[in-house]
């Protein structure tokens, strides 16, 4: 499992399975969305809500377009990154001839994408010979084969989530030793579900019963598309749902992913053959071009695959074809015909999430690119829309928080010398990763042709697999970088103890050039914070300078950080009422702590900058506010963000990270610096009683 993938990402937009907020389908571009304190609604008390002070306005006139599952501040950059990335695209497209390698795979592909009426006429053409290969399987022996198959040519089976890696019955992947971060070793995780966590098979509430049959329905409708009768396809729909209810059970929750301690299982090939005797992992590893030998696997959940024994022991091999041929099928769908994305989108869409109407396939065909060809198509993006000056700008900002944190550990009085020390000395070793790559991907041994979609998606999911499983056994590459530059996010690696800030969010409303700092500093000044948080949160904090997972903390400081993060845990396992559902704040620890403290160390770097110019922080300017204002106001600015109910509910069973309404309130909830902002008295909503703080 790649817990350095898992519970490090800021999540600056939507925060589900690569939602993010669109435009409408009107595809009409808006201006760029900038700070803009008129849309304050002053006849509201920013003492009692903060957040409704701050967003109600701009909420209210920036309603959810129907095809949209969030809407937010963010909302018009995301189009126009997707628009420089289409551009790029289209370019490549037309051109006829003298067109290098790379714009002959980008347009190629972007060509077979769009090709709605090709796309038609082959429907499920690409997906039969797959099909057919799953009917001949005889036996259970040959479950491994099918499974590496599906794996190299569906998307995702090296990616771990939060929650599971979305792929046919396991994941599979390289990630670097917890234990010696230098060595990259072999990982394999519990997977198997279509739908987002176990949670959605195992509770009994008469919510997730209602979406569990909706998802067998779909289910069904999925198999009679390949061809299957409805009889037929009602009955393998429920075999699907036994199969994957009982690979749920087994699955490690959510909250106990988050220590790394819980996931850290060597194992050797010998013993991973013991857990599942019946799964061929000699033959699956063989398939997928993984490394002969290694010295340990890491398994995410040895318990998962000992059950998985079970389960392969109980159902038929005429099961296991019908949940192969699910699992193809559901991988396969967004990139086949009309009636198999409608049926897709239906419900995952539309019945989890609650999206009104579909994206433009343009904006669908941006991101699958962006996905299977994204570092490259990056360079164009970084060419057009993040100068040398941003660059400069971004990097001093980062260093003025990296300072600020260095005062801040100086300061604890929690908090003894010798672990001091040691906190000092991961701070100092933390790279600091700005808008790009140094070296771009190199995606010549991708073949890409103009008639076949999913043929291509099939020829990059193979190139990425293999890309993943070569840095087995191989030194850690510190340069790589697991976002590519038009993604409107930002991540802490743990293990590569790096803070890494694509050019995507480098732009307003996150960081505005042509604002004031302390602006600047209440969006992207928090952002970086909360990233160099990360690095001594609830789980980065086991992680020492060079990103093994060692404890480099004295016994009592260690409690004494526990009990400052309990508070944090304690805070935001909370009743969500736009959600219907409660949050459990030990699965948002790491994410609120990231928060709390990122917003205070950006406050205290802006109070530097000021000092240094002899700027007051309480001093008002032309507009009526004064740099202390203004610094709550942006941070609240970039988290005016809207989500349909569905979503809300799912975020908040499955996300680490806490929706909209309480990143902003939670955390100013807790700092005295806000109460002085807007003169708020003790006792009112947006001054706790017992404030919450780590960093």
């Amino acid at each position: 499992m790649h817990f350095a993938r898992l519970a490090i990402i800021a999540v600056v937009l939507c925060p589900v399975l690569g939602l993010a907020q669109e435009m409408p389908a009107s595809d009409q571009a808006p201006k760029l969305e900038h700070f803009d304190p008129t849309m304050v609604d002053r006849t509201l008390d920013p003492c009692q809500d903060f957040y409704q002070y701050a967003c109600s306005k701009w909420n209210a006139a920036n309603p959810i377009p129907p095809d949209q599952v969030a809407w937010g501040t963010a909302s018009g950059l995301q189009y126009w990154n997707e628009n420089i990335v289409r551009q790029a695209l289209e370019k490549a497209s037309a051109q006829t001839s003298g067109r290098s390698d790379f714009e002959q795979k980008i347009g190629d592909y972007w060509q077979a994408c769009t090709d709605e009426p090709q796309l038609e006429t082959a429907g499920s053409r690409d997906l039969k010979p797959e099909l057919e290969r799953i009917a001949r399987m005889k036996s259970k022996a040959e479950l491994a084969d099918q499974v590496a198959h599906i794996h190299m040519i569906t998307p995702g089976a090296w990616e771990a989530g939060d929650n599971q890696t979305a792929a046919a019955l396991l994941g599979f992947a390289s990630q670097q030793d917890y234990d010696d971060a230098s060595k990259v070793v072999a990982a394999i995780d519990q997977g198997g579900l279509a739908l987002p966590n176990r949670d959605f098979y195992v509770k009994d509430d008469e919510k997730s019963k209602d979406i569990l049959a909706k998802y067998e329905t779909h289910v069904a409708k999925m198999l009679t598309l390949t061809g299957e009768n409805a009889t037929q396809a009602a009955g393998d729909a429920k075999t699907v749902i036994a199969i994957e209810t009982a690979m749920a059970r087994a699955h490690m929750d959510n909250v106990a992913r988050r220590d790394p301690k819980n996931v850290n299982n060597k194992m050797s090939f010998e013993q991973i053959q013991a857990l599942t005797p019946s799964f061929d992992w000699k033959k699956y590893t063989a398939d997928i071009g993984a490394p002969a030998s290694a010295p340990h696997y890491l398994v995410s959940t040895p318990g998962f695959f000992k059950e998985l024994e079970v389960l392969i022991q109980q159902h038929s091999v005429a099961d296991w074809q019908v949940y192969l041929r699910w699992q193809l099928v559901h991988g396969s769908a967004p990139y086949l015909s009309k009636a198999f994305v409608d049926e897709n989108w239906e419900f995952f869409a539309h019945t989890l999430f609650g999206a009104k109407q579909q994206l433009p396939r343009w904006r669908r065909c941006v991101r699958a690119a962006d996905r299977d060809l994204g570092m490259a198509l990056g360079r164009a993006y970084v060419a057009a829309a993040f100068p040398p000056s941003s660059k400069e700008r971004t990097v001093g900002v980062v260093h003025d928080v990296e300072h600020a944190l260095d005062q801040d550990i100086t300061t604890l009085d929690w908090m003894q010398p010798a672990t001091k020390e040691q906190a000092k000395i991961k701070l100092h070793a933390i790279e600091d990763k700005i808008g790009y790559p140094n070296q771009w991907r190199d995606y010549s041994s991708v073949t890409i042709t103009r008639t076949s979609y999913l043929n291509n998606v099939r020829e990059a999911t193979v190139f990425e697999f293999h890309r993943q499983l070569g840095k087995i056994g191989k030194p850690v590459d510190r340069s790589e970088w697991t976002m590519t530059p038009p993604t409107i996010n930002a991540y802490y690696d743990p293990q590569l103890n790096t803070i890494n800030f694509p050019a995507g969010i480098l732009q307003p409303p996150f960081f505005d050039a042509g604002t004031d700092d302390a602006v600047n500093y209440g969006a992207i000044g928090m952002v970086v914070g909360h990233e160099i948080t990360h690095g001594f949160d609830d789980q980065g904090r086991k992680f020492d300078a060079q990103g093994n997972l060692r404890d480099w903390w004295t016994a009592a400081d260690a409690k004494a950080y526990d009990e400052r993060d309990e508070c944090i845990a304690d805070e935001y396992t909370q009743e969500i009422p736009e959600a219907g559902v409660k949050q459990n704040g030990h699965l948002t620890q790491g994410e609120d702590t990231a928060d709390n403290g990122g917003l205070r160390i950006a406050f205290m770097a802006l109070t530097n900058k000021l000092q240094t110019t002899s700027k007051s922080l309480d001093e008002k300017d032309g507009s009526g506010w004064t740099p202390r204002q203004k610094f709550f106001l942006s941070y609240a600015n970039e988290w005016c963000q809207q989500y349909r109910p569905e979503l809300s509910s799912t975020v908040v069973l499955t996300n680490p990270h806490s929706i909209p309404k309480y990143r902003v309130n939670n955390v100013v909830a807790n700092m005295p610096e806000f109460q002085q902002a807007f003169s708020c008295k003790a006792g009112t909503p947006m001054v706790r009683a017992k404030q919450c703080r780590v960093w």
